[in-house]
């Protein structure tokens, strides 16, 4: 076979694919379009007064066709680096794992310590200042100030800690994945779940056996009707006198008979005058 000219190596080397940058994948947002950009027949052609905050309002700039929408928001130049730029006054990381740069305890002048409250009002009480007038004398003629020693500033020699403690939180416990994975919290709970509604039937049950039997008001009328008293009919004062010109029944013992089943049937019947209907009640 023979050999690849220079000619052909050069057209294989033009036909590789080209590979895209960073930049082209994804480019940066289009910044807000300026007065300068506009043209006339554009999306964003302004008759009369044009200013640049039209341009800039999301509500006002319309898309242009065929272009990513443009971001509203004036952002700084391509040099700008966003976040906080720290100057290194110091060797850096090398000089950091080298050595161990401790803090060293700020001696502060005794002028410009605060003034120790509580020493004051103590020695004021010894030496027989009681009175809010009297104390406030006693701190203006003694000045106590705060010593070097004190909780509340750096101490002069490190805190004494063990030897084995270790500084910060301790680590979490592993996350379980082959119980999340297998769903075992979940046929645990449902295991619960099983074992209080299993309770709970049988808890009912118990009651079912224990629990006494109570009588509806059917079945207490159907042991036993209670006497009701038998009123007489009111009558106007001038007809009681008067005796009954009808009677409908054939005789007394019909009607006798007729009374007790009416005044049988009253607790079970509506109306003032218990002839409505029946009431029923749910066994």
């Amino acid at each position: 076979m023979a050999a690849a000219t220079p000619a052909q190596k050069t057209a294989q080397k033009v036909r590789l694919p080209r590979r895209r940058s960073v930049s082209q994948i994804c480019p940066p947002p289009r910044r807000p379009m300026t007065l300068a950009e506009l043209y006339p027949g554009c999306e964003n052609e302004r008759l009369g007064v044009a200013r640049e905050s039209m341009l800039q309002n999301h509500l006002i700039a319309k898309p242009e066709v065929g272009k990513p929408r443009r971001s509203c928001y004036t952002l700084p130049g391509y040099a700008f680096n966003y976040g906080l730029y720290l100057h290194g006054l110091d060797g850096g990381v090398a000089e950091a794992i080298g050595h161990w740069n401790s803090m060293k305890p700020k001696t502060i002048p005794e002028k410009e310590r605060p003034r120790d409250q509580k020493a004051c009002n103590v020695r004021a009480i010894k030496a027989g200042f009681v009175t809010a007038h009297e104390t406030n004398l006693y701190r203006k003629e003694k000045n106590i100030r705060l010593g070097e020693d004190d909780e509340r500033r750096f101490k002069r020699t490190p805190p004494k800690v063990p030897a084995d403690m270790t500084y910060g939180r301790p680590p979490r416990p592993s996350t379980p994945f082959f119980d999340l994975l297998q769903h075992k919290y979940k046929e645990k709970w449902m295991d619960e779940q099983r074992a209080i509604v299993k309770a709970e039937k049988a808890e009912k049950k118990q009651k079912k056996r224990r629990g006494k039997t109570y009588d509806t008001r059917t079945t207490l009328f159907r042991k036993f009707l209670p006497p009701m008293q038998a009123d007489p009919l009111w009558k106007m004062p001038h007809f009681q006198k008067i005796c009954p010109h009808l009677s409908t029944f054939q005789d007394k013992e019909s009607y006798q008979r007729a009374l007790k089943a009416f005044q049988s049937e009253i607790p079970v019947r509506i109306g003032p005058l218990a002839q409505g209907l029946y009431t029923t009640t749910a066994c």
